[in-house]
């Protein structure tokens, strides 16, 4: 990974290096891989909530709320819903009470815990999901369209091959007890 490759360059010129502005010809080549990776999805996810703004007037973490419950039919713990979107619990009442008042979702004391919440779509959320969805991934199809199926299968199995990495070796890991 050398400093001057010309999508350094490219970017440079552009004044959109971002993140790796921060690296150094002589920094090993993890540290210019990270900033690398950090400033690509930074800029993909700024794009990605710039046209969920200006199409459908949302918010991408309204979009990811309706994505996990799009998946999960049956409807979600609001716990749960907050551990897949790695906010706090408070956040998601927040949007639960939002999207409820638009209609898009609706909350129901779970029949097994009845401390908890179940919150599922309504029938206009699933169709303004699915709406937001196709168009969503035609975006993203776009984004990644300079590199083909196979650089993309690679990446995808190189940063899986980083992720369990990362996973046997944190801190809490069952693996290094």
């Amino acid at each position: 990974m050398k400093q001057n490759d010309p999508s350094h360059t490219l970017l440079s010129q552009a004044e959109e290096l971002g993140h790796e502005g921060r690296a150094r010809s002589g920094d090993h080549a993890a540290l210019k891989l990270w900033l690398r990776m950090l400033a690509s999805t930074t800029q993909i996810e700024a794009e990605i909530r710039r046209r969920l703004r200006e199409r459908f007037d949302i918010s991408l973490a309204r979009f990811d709320y309706m994505a996990q419950l799009y998946r999960h039919q049956g409807g979600m713990k609001m716990r749960a819903l907050s551990k897949y979107l790695m906010v706090t619990g408070g956040n998601v009442t927040g949007l639960t009470d939002e999207l409820a008042r638009e209609g898009l979702v609706v909350r129901e004391s779970s029949p097994t815990d009845r401390r908890a919440w179940i919150v599922r779509l309504t029938p206009k959320g699933r169709r303004l999901f699915e709406t937001m969805a196709e168009e969503h991934e035609q975006w993203i199809l776009e984004l990644f369209a300079s590199m083909d199926d196979k650089a993309m299968q690679q990446v995808h199995a190189h940063l899986g091959e980083l992720r369990v990495h990362l996973l046997r070796n944190a801190p809490n890991s069952q693996d290094s007890a």
